[in-house]
């Protein structure tokens, strides 16, 4: 058995102001910044809500999302299983592409409640 959830919404930006990206979303959202890190910036939303993280990358700017679990294999192949395909491994994390196209990542535990909320999957 493990366990996965939402962890992040990460708002991917190709730009070279990280601070000025990070305005406009904490403005937008009402979400203060709180680290900031480049090539990453933490909005401080909600504690019980999924964490939103701007990340400067060289790709064109989309929204991706993180799903945290405490067991990256299984997840991986959990969702290899629902039809998704791993993109790649990065650092600590897999990169993976739903059946619809959309790409997201499988990582660690990032929430300090870990797993409160998290659903249980049984063993493959």
């Amino acid at each position: 058995m493990h366990r996965s959830r939402l962890s992040t919404i990460v708002i991917d930006c190709q730009a070279d102001d990280l601070e000025g990206a990070s305005a406009f979303w904490s403005a937008a959202l009402g979400y203060p910044v709180g680290k900031s890190n480049d090539p990453y910036a933490d909005l401080q939303g909600p504690a019980a809500e999924p964490k939103v993280l701007l990340q400067r990358v060289d790709h064109p700017s989309r929204v991706h999302l993180d799903i945290e679990t405490d067991d990256l294999d299984a997840e991986v192949t959990r969702l290899e299983a629902l039809g998704a395909q791993v993109v790649g491994a990065v650092k600590t994390w897999v990169v993976m592409e739903a059946p619809t196209g959309h790409r997201f990542c499988i990582v660690r535990p990032q929430r300090p409640d870990f797993p409160a909320d998290a659903v249980e999957w049984p063993s493959a």
